[in-house]
């Protein structure tokens, strides 16, 4: 993935905070991507309209927590609920036989740009060729929206497999920075 910075940490009044490596991507024009091939089994992505917070709290979890995702579990029922239920801001799921095996969350609240938020899979369905399947779909949905730039960011923290697949996916660096962040015990 990216350059590790040192894992260091040191305690804090809420918790650990970590050394982590930030890697900022964009595409200026929409892709031209192979048609991935059907993972098997019964696969749909819906969108999540107005989710209730509860169940997007759940999805965010189901996924980022292997991968110490934070950012929306410090924010309160009433910020989190103004955000995902923003017309502007597409939360999808990406169901395996019926379960939730993923979710994406595009963020078009700019005009010019829209933002890949949050991608990735339940610990359940990883290794399984879904994320390709997912994130080409995702992406062409981000694009269905007519932005001027995609972009996303990722950092030392996600999995190994995600800078890799979304520079396979079209995306290029265009910064790097070093920075922290808190770990919920």
């Amino acid at each position: 993935m990216t350059a590790q910075t040192s894992q260091s940490s040191s305690t804090t009044a809420d918790g650990k905070r970590t050394a982590v490596t930030i890697t900022y991507l964009d595409q200026k024009a929409r892709p031209v991507l192979p048609t991935p091939a059907k993972p098997r089994g019964k696969v749909a992505i819906l969108r999540v309209e107005d989710p209730p917070v509860h169940y997007y709290r759940y999805l965010y979890r189901l996924v980022g927590d292997p991968w110490k995702w934070m950012s929306r579990r410090r924010l309160d029922d009433a910020a989190l609920k103004a955000i995902i239920h923003d017309p502007s801001v597409y939360v999808y799921v990406l169901y395996v036989n019926g379960a939730p095996g993923g979710f994406a969350e595009i963020d078009h609240r700019d005009k010019d740009d829209a933002e890949l938020k949050f991608f990735g899979l339940a610990p359940d369905f990883t290794g399984r060729g879904l994320g390709p399947y997912f994130l080409t779909n995702i992406i062409d949905l981000a694009w269905s929206l007519s932005p001027e730039r995609l972009r996303l960011e990722t950092c030392s923290l996600d999995h190994p497999a995600a800078l890799p697949l979304y520079q396979k996916m079209g995306f290029r660096v265009f910064d790097r920075r070093d920075g922290e962040i808190e770990l919920f015990d």
